[in-house]
């Protein structure tokens, strides 16, 4: 959703950011979130777990555009509108 917002039905981010997440970022998404679900005593990873990490692991991942920083919004922000307007499947 960050690299190519407007086919994730996000296209008000685009002008927002420089640069999305890369593929590593999920990989380390993916991955911190199996290490969430292990230390909460699953094996498994729900939708939960992926919310849960999401910011931490993404909002250092994405550069935000001049027109993003004099809007004051930050790549926290970003990512939290992601989460929120992206569904679960």
């Amino acid at each position: 959703a960050t690299r190519y917002s407007a086919q994730s039905g996000l296209g008000d981010l685009q002008p927002l950011l420089n640069f999305g997440a890369s593929p590593r970022a999920t990989i380390y998404l993916i991955m911190a979130a199996r290490a969430h679900a292990f230390l909460k005593g699953r094996g498994f990873v729900t939708p939960e777990d992926i919310k849960q990490i999401a910011p931490d692991i993404l909002r250092h991942r994405i550069v935000i555009s001049y027109e993003a920083e004099a809007e004051e919004i930050t790549s926290a922000d970003i990512v939290q509108r992601i989460l929120d307007q992206i569904e679960v499947p």
